[in-house]
């Protein structure tokens, strides 16, 4: 799933190019592209677009005084649209603009996850039930080490569920939660409520360099990466060796996820069991 560097560099590229085209119409091509019925989409015909913003894994659509709420979810991406065929490979939903090409929203495979919210502006950052952006924690981003220690305090879980949570943590998703936690030189079944302000700290700083790794990686292209294009440490890197001190990358594997680390730099050199547990093998 797209995180905070891949949302962030696609809605700066959608910006710098569709700043200021006018909408023409949304189109839906199924009954789940548009979770919400009010404010209607052609409330915003006419308006220019005056960028693209994102919340964190959401992008914005800022149409003045109506919004487009975005998530790609899974297989989802808005992609630039220059044919506009009537019946679009996975296409989810179309903005068309009064001139130019348009923007397709497309989601491969079946589930039919990704969706488009039209929210009121001013509802974007306050309460309005319904709307995705309302259940979110804190940006990523916006945490300091003494803000984040008190969350970890707060919440007592483990490390990486706790950076997976949109509602503790928002724009971070397993690959980052990986590279966060090896960064960190921490487990990734660490308690948070044992960390305190050392452990934060730690996280706090491998939160910004993670970030920043993966936004100049994602400055550099022309579309949004796919997970296996992007660099990192220990993620999609299992039986490799580890970059920062050699040993081999292991993981846990669950059903819809796999948690990768190191145990040489995360664990004192014990291996995680590879089952839900996660207890240390003997």
């Amino acid at each position: 799933m797209p995180e905070l560097p891949e949302v962030q560099a696609h809605a700066e590229r959608l910006t710098e190019q569709f700043r200021g085209a006018v909408l023409a119409k949304f189109v839906p091509f199924n009954f789940t592209a548009l979770k919400t019925a009010v404010p209607r989409p052609s409330d915003a015909y006419g308006t220019p677009l005056l960028g693209v913003g994102r919340r964190g894994k959401y992008l914005l659509l800022d149409f003045g005084p109506i919004h487009f709420v975005i998530h790609l979810m899974q297989g989802g991406r808005l992609l630039v649209d220059d044919k506009q065929s009537p019946k679009p490979r996975n296409g989810q939903a179309r903005f068309v603009f009064e001139a130019g090409p348009a923007l397709l929203l497309t989601e491969a495979g079946k589930e039919r996850r990704a969706g488009v919210w039209c929210v009121p502006t001013d509802a974007v950052t306050g309460a309005l039930a319904g709307h995705p952006l309302d259940r979110l924690g804190p940006e990523a981003l916006a945490y300091t080490p003494a803000t984040l220690a008190a969350a970890f305090a707060a919440d007592n879980m483990r490390l990486h569920g706790f950076l997976r949570n949109q509602r503790h943590i928002a724009g971070l998703g397993r690959m980052l939660a990986n590279e966060v936690c090896h960064r960190a030189k921490l487990s990734p079944f660490a308690m948070t409520g044992k960390l305190g302000a050392e452990g934060a700290a730690k996280v706090h700083a491998a939160i910004h360099e993670a970030v920043d790794d993966g936004l100049a990686y994602e400055r550099t292209r022309t579309d949004m990466s796919s997970s296996a294009d992007r660099p990192g440490r220990v993620h999609n890197r299992v039986g490799e060796p580890c970059p920062v001190c050699g040993d081999a990358i292991r993981s846990v594997s669950y059903s819809g996820y796999t948690v990768a680390y190191c145990p040489t730099c995360q664990t004192g050199g014990k291996v995680l069991a590879d089952n839900t547990t996660s207890k240390f093998l003997k």
